[in-house]
């Protein structure tokens, strides 16, 4: 095993050094990729259902691409990460929880770059290990600290081995350091530079000056919550647990369950909170862009806005992520550089595009090899408005059974522009024990009504669970390994893991 990696290792390498590209040296951009954590697709205002407003981001956007149907492939921070930088699902590049380690010998994009003459740096939350802050491969520079990180005053470890505290609020303080990167970068390289924020993820803390911004906005639980007579009973059992929206709220509801009416007052605060953690990063979104303006760097930048997964506020009774829902799979996604489409020719793609796609898509962009080996395509043709008609109709969801938060089943579903099924097989091999769910996206775009049981449509789930099977099969993971489903617990997860 171990000659066969230093094989593909070391060929990867030799393509990297070696392989032709259509740009030249030269026409090389830049990268400025810009990761949140836990932003979902309606939390930036291009969305017409936001109830926020991103004039920062949005500039992206009307500058450049709109992605309004990226999803990712499994939404939990460490493998959408992984999946992010090597373009592969979870099942293929190993990192299935938030405790494991991205693989040393696994090439990346960033990898790539480096090898390709880029300057490459990583700032901010990297989080895939949880006690571990050293610089990781692929990156010249690299800042990051352990764990979650704090949204005040989180210690820091440089790239130098250097770890001290910095004070001041997290999105300023990785927003001063990328700054301060590119300005005392030295050399005629092109540069790859990922800024990680903290934001939006729990505990919500905003700034100070968005403390009160949402507190005009009125905040229900969303009406699905109480549409669950045709799920399985799981979905009930999850209500009062540390995802469900009687429970703790991250520590938003200090008693616990409470399904009282008055106890929306708390699900509302912890809402806001987390809107208000958003307008913070749009912020820095916008002083990145003049930096770049500032410094004649703007236009020969390919910048990508983005989030690692989406987020569940209410919706079918659930907070947190994790499940194949909209909210939970569907994330932002803008893009600006000149090379895609000229600044007053802003373009929308409404293909269904993936975490996946990344890496061969910031590789081609940039001129660089192609990884050896993704689940994800390139959509820099799409970008550039060409059409490409083996594009992607239906797309795998994956996800499996965690014990340290059990409460959520193991997950495989598949994805087409009309219609979503969902599977949740228990891990034995044997039939699920879980009833599926199907739902009309188009007629039923909040996923209200369970059709699955319904035998008017018995053909549909038979032709979506044979794409499911299909899927499965394509991205190599049939025979489809998973942990064993042990149930929804009622027990908080440990405090050094929230």
């Amino acid at each position: 095993m171990r000659v066969l990696t230093f094989v593909i290792v070391a060929t990867w390498i030799l393509l990297a050094n070696f392989g032709a590209t259509a740009v030249s040296a030269a026409e090389r951009p830049n990268v400025l990729f810009i990761l949140t954590d836990d932003q979902r697709w309606d939390c930036v205002s291009m969305n017409p259902a936001a109830v926020i407003a991103t004039p920062q981001i949005d500039r992206l956007g009307r500058e450049g691409v709109y992605f309004p149907n990226h999803f990712c492939t499994t939404s939990l921070c460490s493998p959408s990460r992984a999946s992010i930088l090597s373009g592969l699902y979870a099942h293929a590049h190993g990192v299935s929880d938030n405790f494991t380690e991205y693989p040393n010998e696994l090439p990346s994009w960033p990898r790539s770059l480096q090898s390709h003459g880029y300057e490459t740096a990583y700032i901010g939350k990297y989080h895939m290990g949880e006690e571990n802050d050293d610089a990781r491969p692929g990156f010249d520079y690299f800042v990051t600290h352990k764990g979650q990180g704090k949204y005040f005053d989180t210690e820091f470890r440089f790239h130098g081995g250097e770890s001290r505290v910095v004070p001041g609020y997290y999105t300023t303080v990785v927003t001063d350091l990328a700054e301060e990167w590119l300005r005392q970068r030295s050399g005629d390289k092109p540069w790859a530079l990922i800024v990680g924020h903290k934001a939006p993820h729990s505990f919500y803390f905003p700034e100070e000056k968005y403390e009160h911004a949402f507190d005009h906005v009125n905040v229900p639980y969303p009406a699905s919550a109480f549409h669950l007579d045709d799920n399985a009973p799981w979905y009930r059992e999850r209500l009062d647990t540390w995802h469900g929206i009687y429970g703790p709220l991250f520590d938003y509801r200090k008693k616990w369950p409470d399904r009282s009416p008055e106890a929306v007052r708390d699900f509302a605060a912890m809402v806001r909170s987390y809107w208000g953690t958003i307008l913070s990063v749009d912020d820095s979104v916008g002083r990145l862009y003049d930096f770049l303006a500032k410094s004649g760097q703007l236009d020969n930048t390919l910048i990508m806005f983005t989030a690692d997964n989406g987020l569940l506020n209410g919706e079918h009774g659930m907070i947190d992520k994790r499940t194949a829902h909209e909210p939970s799979i569907r994330v932002p996604l803008v893009a600006r550089y000149p090379g895609l489409t000229p600044p007053d020719k802003p373009r929308v793609v409404e293909q269904m595009t993936l975490t996946v796609d990344f890496a061969p898509t910031i590789l081609e962009v940039c001129g660089a090899p192609p990884l050896p080996k993704t689940h994800g395509r390139s959509w820099k043709k799409l970008a550039q408005g060409e059409s490409d008609p083996q594009w992607r109709t239906s797309f795998l969801y994956h996800y499996n059974y965690e014990k340290q938060f059990p409460y959520t089943p193991n997950v495989r579903a598949v994805r087409t522009s009309e219609w979503k099924y969902i599977r949740y097989p228990h891990g034995d091999g044997g039939p699920d024990r879980h009833k599926a769910d199907l739902f009309n996206l188009v007629l039923d775009p909040t996923e209200s009504t369970n059709l699955a049981a319904d035998p008017r449509y018995a053909a549909h789930v038979a032709r979506l669970d044979a794409e499911l099977q299909r899927l499965l099969r394509a991205t190599g993971a049939s025979p489809d390994k998973m942990p064993l489903d042990e149930g929804i617990k009622q027990a908080l997860p440990d405090q050094k893991i929230r």
